[in-house]
Formats: C-alpha cells, structure tokens, sequence
C-alpha cells in the first residue's frame, strides 16, 4: 500500500502532505501551499498547538525536518513545553499577521528538539494529573467565596506549571487564590479568564447540524455575532434557536452573511412602493438567494400578496419614475386565507379551583347521601320494633 496520494481534478492537486488529520481535536486541513517549490522551506517559524486551541510561534533555528503533526519540545517560562506542529514554512507569516500580533512585543522562542519517547512519557505523566487538579482547584475557590469557574487545567510538557482557565463575569481578586493554589500543588500558577465560547470550545458537544461542535474542532478564534446577521438571512429571531451550547448566539450564523449581503444589494429598495393601475404595493419581504420580492397592497399587514423577480420589481419602479403605471405586478399571487373557526376558545374561562368544588360537591352529595340512608335504616329498624312489640 502507497503512503502518498494525490487528487487531481485538473485545476489543482492535493498530496498526503498536505493534509493535516488531528482525530482528537482538528478537522483536516489543506495547505495548498505545500506543492509549491520552496513553500516549506521559506523562513524558520513554525506554528506549535498545545492542548485545545492554545498555540504559539517559535523559531525552527536548528534547522530540524519539521512537518504537520510532528510533536516537539519548546522553550517555555519557566523550563519546557510539549506541542505538535500545525503549520510550516511561508504560511506562518500570514497567519501572525491574520491573529494581530505584534511580533515587536510578542517574544517568539526556539524549538529545542523533535520529542523523545521520554518527553512524551513525562508529559502524559503532568497530563494525567488536570482532571484531579482541576477538581480540587474549584473546591478550594469555593471555599473562599470567589464568584468564579474553574472551567480547565493545563499542565505544562514538563509539569512544572499549570494553567487554570476560569470564567467569571466581573473582575476576581485571586491573589489569595493563587497563594492557596501553590501551596497545594507545589507548582507555578497561571491564571488565565476565558469566556462561554471558550468554555464550550473546550467540553465539546454535538451542534444541532449533527456535527461536532466548530469550536471545539477547526475554529481558533471568536467573532462577534450580532442579532444584524441572522436578520440578513430572514432567521426567526427565537433565542433558543440561535442560541449556541455557550448560551450565546450561534458562530455558524455569520458563515453565509457575505452571500447574503451580496445578494440583498441586487433587491430592489425596501421604502419605494409600486405604483399599479390595480393597486399600490409595499414591501413584505423577500428571499435574496432567489432573487424574489413578495409585496402587499396594505403596509403594515399582508393583503393581496404577489411576489415577482427582483428584476420585474426594478422594471416597474423604473417605469414609476417616468410616469407609468403597468395595469398589474403580473406576479404570483398567494393571497392569505382567513379561516373562519366554528368553536370558542375558553382556555383561561373556568376557575382553576372548578375540579375542587365539583369533588367538594361529590362529597357533600356523599354524605347527605349518607345521612339519607341512615335516617332510613333507623326508621327501618323502628317500624320493625314497633311490630314486633305489636306481636308481643
């Protein structure tokens, strides 16, 4: 069996290379850039990923044969770090210059060595301790009455310092913490604070797609999502629906915003009404992708709704500007039908206590009932009485 492949469709082709599979985290990528002359060859940075979507840069100055998926042990404050290799060569540059970081203020360190069977050994060994960590660490924040989440813990490669992500809202004082938390693992604390994207991002889950959730397999960073995005879209604004795991609004909801925004700007404008022989039409909505309007002749309710291409729409508003008046939109009509309902609703009409008084009244009946036969059975047994003293 071959190690390399190559998929040629005719305009481009991909190697083995350059396919990057992380079955744990990442979903694969593609460098297209790998095929080129050089392209892995150009400039010694290389970007390493640590455990979930932590990375960093480092210099590749001893020159070793570096590829996707390689793990490697770098320079770290204090001692060392255990990472993989996620990208090399030419495309480094552009994804520092994409991630905003200033590389006069960011200390870029060096690769030290390909990893060793014992410094994947003595990482799994600082790596077994996080879950353990992790839940001690919220015990002891509680304990000290910090309004704060521990969401993760990271070992270093080495194991000689931790990472504790947090959530908070506001600003914590955990000067006290940090001092507590030395104390007890006897190594150095960094706290970092992430939000509910990053949170998610690192438990994991299954989106309603079916899919594995985006930012716990291919996203690295967070944009804002606005309510604007799913209005582009002609997305009911209901909460549960757009929203996320995270409690927030769902990252998938800006992919298609650029097609859509590309698509609205050939719709004709919303605020000028066609102007017909039959009726004067308003603006109801419309679906940019198929490039069709629906218009109604009341403007604040649906009426006589017709809907017609974008283009038919632009050609009426056109002929308005010079004066005419088309005898109708010559659309499809999809008028709303009014159904006329034979029954009442009474929800909210009957008392919330009525099944109470009906089994009051039940027992009531009951015991006059009860009272009833009683009253019968005594005069019953006095009639017998009186006969048989009668026989006497």
């Amino acid at each position: 069996m071959k190690e390399d492949f190559t998929i040629d469709n005719g305009s481009c082709h991909i190697t083995k290379k350059a396919v990057n599979h992380n079955p744990k985290h990442m979903l694969p990528v593609v460098d297209w850039l790998s095929d080129l002359p050089l392209a892995g060859e150009e400039g010694d940075l290389v970007e390493v990923q640590f455990k979930n979507t932590r990375k960093g840069y480092y210099h590749n100055n001893n020159n070793l044969p570096l590829e996707k998926g390689i793990k490697v042990v770098v320079e770290a404050n204090p001692g060392t770090d255990l990472g993989e290799v996620v990208l090399t060569g030419r495309l480094v540059p552009v994804q520092i210059k994409k991630n905003h970081i200033n590389t006069e203020r960011y200390e870029i360190r060096n690769i030290l060595r390909v990893a060793t069977e014992e410094d994947l050994v003595r990482a799994a060994e600082a790596h077994s301790k996080e879950q353990e960590t992790m839940i001690k660490s919220r015990q002891l924040a509680k304990s000290l009455g910090l309004e704060m989440k521990i969401g993760d813990v990271e070992y270093q490669g080495d194991g000689s310092k931790a990472i504790f992500y947090y959530i908070a809202d506001g600003r914590v004082d955990f000067r006290q913490l940090i001092k507590v938390y030395a104390e007890t693992f006897r190594i150095r604390i960094e706290m970092k604070q992430i939000g509910a994207r990053q949170e998610a991002g690192r438990i994991g889950g299954t989106g309603p797609c079916g899919r594995e959730l985006c930012c716990s397999t291919w996203m690295t960073q967070f944009s804002s999502v606005g309510t604007n995005a799913a209005r582009i879209q002609n997305i009911s604004l209901n909460p549960q629906k757009l929203a996320g795991q995270c409690a927030k609004l769902k990252c998938c909801l800006n992919y298609e915003v650029p097609v859509y925004e590309e698509a609205v700007k050939k719709l004709p404008p919303r605020n000028v009404p066609l102007e017909t022989k039959d009726a004067t039409y308003y603006f109801f909505s419309s679906d940019p992708l198929k490039r069709e309007v629906t218009y109604s002749t009341d403007q604040r309710h649906p009426a006589n709704l017709e809907t017609i291409t974008a283009a038919k729409a632009r050609e009426i508003i056109e002929k308005n500007r010079r004066g005419e008046k088309p005898l109708n939109l010559g659309g499809n009509q999809s008028a709303v039908a009014i159904v006329e309902t034979d029954y009442q609703n009474v929800v909210g009409q009957d008392d919330l206590t009525r099944f109470d008084k009906k089994k009051n009244n039940k027992n009531n009946g009951g015991h006059r009932g009860g009272r009833n036969n009683d009253r019968r059975n005594n005069s019953h047994r006095n009639n017998e009485k009186g006969s048989s003293s009668r026989a006497d």
